[in-house]
């Protein structure tokens, strides 16, 4: 694999590593049973797994208004 494209994968795994530290332990715990956990979740998973994060912490941001 290239350079950058190691570069982009750490990226994604970054980001979603910061979107789950944002959940509740309930919501990791779905996530984990789901994909398995972050360092081994299929790479071509990853991306919908960052947006099921984000809606969802857009979801609960909304509940909280």
């Amino acid at each position: 694999m290239s350079e950058t494209l190691d570069k982009c994968k750490k990226y994604k795994h970054d980001q979603l590593r910061d979107l789950l530290s944002q959940c509740t332990e309930g919501q990791r715990n779905m996530f984990n049973r789901m994909y398995g956990s972050i360092d081994t979740i299929k790479e071509d998973k990853i991306d919908w797994a960052i947006q099921q994060c984000e809606r969802t912490l857009k979801k609960d941001h909304l509940h909280q208004k």
